[in-house]
């Protein structure tokens, strides 16, 4: 028999704080058109505008995405609250409209190691070499040798370049100090085109995992040229065992059936929302467990050592081009510690945990975690869509 899953979404739980007054934009499964189409989120309902903008990138092109979704009407697919119990109740079923990760054909990159407290726990999954039960006291002597000096630092100043210096000469440098203050970021692939989840999905880690945890972050909309469009929630699946074992492990670590999940919705850059919100927001995480444990924590993204512009612009520009757009994560300060079992062996996932993952502005994203191999299998690619799009005559 299944175990009770804890998954559950209404409208009100899912909107940023200030409800329908931005500009969101979703995709969503239409059923009668037998595929996905980008969708406007509105107090009047969901609405299908593929008849215009067959996808997310080909809306993220326009000069003026918000205004251009806010002009376009087009078939009403229900109200929010209906898609969201879809979503959870009817996973998969071609014949309900339910709601889907936000973007398409755009890859989804992240950015690693861009808070302090991230990079320092990459640090100690490096000494580690993947054991969570050495975890603590690495922890601990690790903070006796930094203090707070890197919270002071800007990525590839002098002052970050003296550091290292002194720090290679006392043999304590590392892959991540590099990342973490150097002047190049860490930016790596995630997901390609089409395997992300929305709301309402069940996340996947690997069954062979033994520590690993949910990276709650603030991703990106950025066009082919680089402009930023707007903004979303997504949780960077990360098995902290595989990664810390060997950082040549990392797509290992990040990459599996299931493990990007992004939304509910991207909130389009307008007068109510722009970069410097994203900047100041708070990013908030909630687990809970079938086992009754929970675990909270929140997350000031001032505190990024990077500034999301400069991510980009180390991202995309005349050294790589992304004809589709691309999503960018912009990397986590969470790397929980909170002992769940033993003391001393720290968080790792347990199947079936609820998380959420909040921004004042960009609402909640929501989903369970289980293995990979028990999640759906990604079969839904860009031939499938490109088919579909060219079936429904919206293929120009």
């Amino acid at each position: 028999m299944a175990a009770t899953s804890l998954l559950e979404l209404t409208a009100d739980a899912t909107l940023p704080e200030d409800g329908f007054a931005g500009t969101l934009l979703g995709r969503a499964w239409n059923p009668a058109a037998g595929g996905p189409s980008p969708v406007a989120v509105r107090a009047g309902g969901v609405v299908d505008v593929s008849h215009r903008f067959a996808t997310v990138a080909d809306l993220a092109e326009t000069a003026d995405p918000a205004s251009a979704l806010a002009e376009t009407d087009g078939e009403r697919l229900g109200d929010l609250g209906e898609l969201l119990a879809n979503t959870v109740a009817h996973p998969g079923d071609p014949a309900r409209a339910r709601l889907l990760a936000p973007v398409d054909v755009q890859p989804v990159k992240a950015a690693g190691v861009t808070f302090v407290i991230s990079m320092l726990e990459r640090l100690i999954e490096e000494r580690a070499l993947g054991d969570p039960g050495a975890a603590a006291d690495i922890r601990r002597e690790i903070g006796e040798l930094v203090g707070s000096d890197f919270s002071r630092l800007r990525p590839g100043s002098a002052e970050a370049a003296e550091l290292k210096r002194l720090l290679v000469e006392r043999g304590e440098w590392s892959q991540y100090l590099e990342v973490g203050i150097g002047p190049d970021a860490e930016i790596f692939t995630k997901a390609l085109p089409l395997s992300s989840l929305g709301t309402g999905s069940s996340a996947g880690v690997l069954r062979t995992s033994e520590w690993n945890n949910p990276e709650p972050e603030i991703a990106l909309l950025v066009s082919s040229a680089g402009r930023i469009v707007g903004a979303t929630l997504g949780d960077d699946v990360n098995l902290r065992d595989y990664e810390g074992r060997s950082a040549l492990l990392l797509p290992k670590a990040k990459d599996n059936n299931a493990s990007c999940v992004l939304g509910p919705f991207v909130r389009l850059f307008d007068g109510t929302f722009g970069l410097d919100d994203v900047r100041t927001t708070t990013v908030t995480l909630e687990v809970t467990g079938r086992d009754g444990f929970t675990l909270t924590g929140s997350s000031a993204h001032s505190e990024i050592s990077r500034d999301p512009a400069d991510l980009v612009a180390q991202l995309i520009g005349p050294q790589h081009q992304y004809p589709d757009g691309v999503v960018l994560m912009l990397g986590t300060m969470f790397a929980p510690v909170a002992d769940r079992d033993e003391p001393g062996g720290g968080f790792t996932h347990r199947e079936g945990d609820l998380v959420r993952i909040s921004a004042p502005q960009l609402g909640t994203l929501t989903h369970e975690v289980r293995f990979c191999d028990d999640c759906p299998p990604w079969t839904y690619g860009v031939t499938a869509l490109m088919r579909n799009l060219a079936a429904r005559g919206l293929l120009t």
